[in-house]
């Protein structure tokens, strides 16, 4: 296995599309990375980059301690899964398994305890004289690894490798995926469009948009303490609600949040009451995850709300609220509840917001403060 390291990656295609821009991205061996970013963020484009089917127009991109740059793919140790499989349908499973092996001139022996090893770990020994036409797309895809894997690479990549499946086999064979990669060690740069796949199947995930670097984090940083606006509307489903606000107080009293021409008390601790002072009065995008904003009691002072719509989910209820006083196009506030719970569609509620779960975003979307450090936990 490998270390990898981006440098100041940039990749622009003739005709001028910028699809990278001053990328850098150190992955440690044996590390599982995974890029997510909407529909032409440049992830594949990176994974390209690294495999050798494109060159970066500036920067350094090197695989354990070597700079790769003009070297062909061959020359790399790189294995690749594709969206689509990519197995030969005129070679049985085996065929497909000895096929990278001899075309590197491994003796016959050595080529048999690869394939050995590898159907061991994937539990294909009763697939091996099939074609591919005769697997099912989990099966399929299993091979697809398989051949990547058979040649025990320096770098294991993952182009959305599962989008061809259907929810149910998408989820079996992530599992699967999820307990390969860890038996195996490898160091593994996954792509998915899918925060799910993201969010299980990375130690470290890395948030893309427009070909710039928006956030590198565990799954669970990157949920917590989103960096700025977009991470935080892209990770979680449903998303972080993001509202228009503005933090008010004076020095003898506690702060308030406005949202529209409405003020909510914060409970928050002096030190947090501190820190906030400096942003008073600035215009600010505060950000909630669904699953921290509560029904208010008669005696509580709430974000009053109108129900627009509502999902029952069994396990959950999600409600989508429209804010009072807040000026169209308003966002639209989503609510989590454990549950069955019934609403009716223009039923009024009142909403507490969570202060200790409060994220604060300047005018251009940055992470002002990740979350609240000894907040009130009345709510």
């Amino acid at each position: 296995m490998a270390n990898i390291a981006f440098t100041n990656i940039d990749k622009t295609y003739p005709g001028g599309t910028q699809a990278i821009m001053d990328f850098s991205l150190a992955i440690a061996d044996g590390e599982r990375v995974a890029l997510v970013g909407p529909s032409g963020c440049g992830k594949s484009t990176l994974l390209r980059l690294l495999a050798g089917l494109e060159t970066p127009t500036h920067g350094q991109l090197s695989i354990g301690g070597e700079v790769v740059n003009y070297q062909s793919p061959q020359q790399r140790n790189v294995a690749m899964v594709f969206q689509d499989y990519a197995l030969y349908p005129h070679m049985s499973v085996r065929r497909n398994l000895e096929f990278p092996l001899k075309m590197r001139n491994l003796p016959r022996v050595e080529i048999e305890r690869q394939v050995h090893w590898v159907t061991d770990l994937l539990s294909l020994n009763g697939l091996l004289d099939r074609l591919p036409r005769q697997l099912s797309g989990g099966q399929r895809q299993r091979v697809a690894m398989g051949r990547a894997l058979v040649r025990q690479p320096a770098v294991f990549l993952m182009d959305e490798p599962l989008s061809n499946l259907d929810a149910r086999l998408r989820v079996q064979i992530r599992a699967e995926i999820s307990d390969l990669l860890a038996r195996t060690s490898a160091t593994t740069l996954y792509v998915t469009h899918d925060q799910a796949e993201a969010m299980t199947l990375g130690q470290r995930v890395v948030v893309l948009d427009h070909g710039r670097l928006q956030q590198s984090a565990s799954p669970q940083e990157l949920y917590e303490r989103p960096a700025n606006t977009f991470v935080a509307g892209f990770i979680g489903n449903p998303p972080m609600n993001l509202l228009p606000a503005q933090l008010t107080g004076t020095s003898e009293e506690r702060l308030r949040l406005r949202i529209g021409k409405q003020s909510l008390p914060l409970a928050v601790s002096a030190a947090t009451v501190a820190l906030w002072r400096q942003w008073l009065e600035t215009p600010l995008s505060i950000g909630i995850r669904p699953e921290h904003l509560h029904l208010a009691t008669e005696m509580d002072e709430g974000l009053r709300t109108t129900v627009q719509d509502a999902e029952y989910l069994g396990h959950e209820t999600l409600l989508y609220l429209h804010i009072d006083s807040l000026a169209p196009p308003a966002p639209v506030a989503v609510m989590r509840l454990s549950g069955m719970r019934a609403f009716h569609k223009g039923e009024m509620l009142r909403l507490l917001l969570s202060p200790a779960h409060l994220h604060l975003f300047d005018a251009a979307g940055l992470a002002l403060d990740h979350g609240v450090a000894g907040c009130d936990a009345r709510y």
